[in-house]
């Protein structure tokens, strides 16, 4: 398809998609001569990707550009790729490592993560975005009194275990690690307000049959 077609496809006016082009957020096309180029359906998939990081997930651009390419480095296998892409998001502050909550934290995930048998999350520790985060968040609900000890983590982890399952088997439909790279990075910033909606819904579903309105 050329540019007119893919803009229209999208829904991504043409200069916008020419400023992801010049920033190398969207691969160039295939030149057919001087001033024209041809697309294909992964530059849409890529181009629906964009948006979703910068006009939904409000990523800054230099972030996105990594992730991106993070999502088409060969040289890195599924596992290292889909998690290399995650990382490379924009990510919260994190509380400071000698500060006592923070330390308490940390000691009661590693005890919770060795109860449900998350080897690699142990093995990785800080290395992990997503690992800092659970202890910044734990270490804050611990200093406002909010404990959320190993028991409670666990018992919820073995609920997410079966939503990170769920996940995977999504995974399965499509041919490349390419595609699947993108859909895990998609589905960080479009599926998981599902997942907090449902999370809500849930909640008041719960509350209605437990205490009534």
């Amino acid at each position: 398809m050329r540019l007119a077609e893919l803009s229209e496809r999208s829904g991504v006016p043409v200069g916008t998609i020419k400023y992801y082009l010049r920033e190398r957020l969207l691969p160039p096309g295939r030149r057919v001569s001087a001033t024209q180029a041809e697309y294909e359906d992964s530059h849409l998939r890529r181009l629906n990707l964009v948006r979703a990081l910068i006009q939904i997930g409000r990523v800054p651009v230099a972030n996105a550009r990594e992730v991106l390419a993070h999502i088409d480095d060969d040289s890195l296998g599924t596992t290292m790729r889909l998690g290399a892409a995650m990382w490379a998001m924009p990510q919260p502050p994190e509380a400071p490592a000698e500060d006592p909550a923070t330390v308490e934290a940390a000691a009661g995930i590693e005890r919770f993560l060795a109860d449900v048998g998350w080897d690699h999350a142990r093995e990785i520790g800080t290395l992990s975005p997503s690992y800092r985060r659970l202890v910044t968040t734990v270490a804050v609900l611990t200093r406002l009194g909010y404990a959320c000890g190993p028991e409670i983590l666990a018992a919820y982890a073995r609920q997410m275990d079966e939503v990170a399952r769920l996940d995977l088997e999504r995974l399965e439909d499509l041919e490349g690690d390419v595609e699947k790279a993108e859909l895990v990075v998609a589905a960080s910033v479009l599926f998981e307000p599902v997942l907090l909606a449902l999370h809500r819904l849930a909640q008041e579903e719960h509350s209605t049959r437990r205490y009534g309105l």
